[in-house]
């Protein structure tokens, strides 16, 4: 068999990049309230009191006297309260939101050299100089 020498190399360039991107966003909503507190009382009082009468008076031997009354006597007593409490309640409310956005860029370029060596008649298999 002859010997037989055979070569291959082989050289370039690479290069790439890479782009990501993550964006996240929400929201969130509060919201309170209160009652309102209604009161009402009242009260009444009432007080009467009446009377009538008649006086008479006579006096007789000698000097005829005569008297004669009529009264009337009236009370009137009246008390009211009236008492309102009113309050209301108040409410609040609250909102926010949110957005971010991340971004990732990048570039990278590469170089390569390869090459093998196939020579002789056994057969060897070297790596190129």
């Amino acid at each position: 068999m002859s010997d037989v020498d055979y070569g291959q190399y082989e050289a370039g360039q690479d290069s790439g990049e890479l782009d990501q991107l993550h964006q996240a966003s929400g929201s969130e909503l509060d919201a309170g309230s209160q009652f309102g507190v209604y009161e009402q009382d009242h009260s009444a009082a009432e007080s009467t009191d009446f009377a009538q009468g008649r006086h008479e008076e006579y006096e007789v031997p000698g000097g005829v006297r005569y008297e004669s009354d009529d009264y009337t006597n009236y009370s009137h007593d009246a008390s009211v309260d009236d008492h309102v409490f009113a309050a209301e309640g108040s409410e609040s409310s609250h909102q926010a939101e949110f957005s971010e956005l991340d971004a990732l860029q990048e570039r990278f370029g590469s170089a390569f050299a390869q090459g093998t060596v196939f020579s002789g008649s056994n057969a060897e298999l070297e790596a190129a100089s």
